[in-house]
């Protein structure tokens, strides 16, 4: 799971205004791992991209690093 964090947190620093305001949390049950990412109230729209195109990306690199360790992973975005 910490592998896992610390590839969003990179994906995340590289998209926001506001780097250090980058969050995630996780928790892991089993084979499953829930993360979740907080960044700052303005760089939300910028996380989630035009018609959700960003967060979709950045799901699919987590899953895809997250096949490597066997688990499934679910990422969700924080108000």
């Amino acid at each position: 799971m910490d592998q896992l964090q610390k590839v969003l947190t990179l994906l995340a620093r590289s998209l926001v205004d506001e780097p250090d305001a980058v969050e995630v949390t996780g928790t892991e049950d089993g084979s499953r791992v829930d993360l979740k990412l907080r960044v700052a109230p303005g760089d939300v729209g910028r996380v989630i991209g035009r018609q959700g195109r960003t967060i979709k990306a950045i799901r699919t690199v987590v899953k895809a690093a997250s096949v490597k360790a066997g688990k499934r992973t679910n990422v969700e975005i924080l108000d």
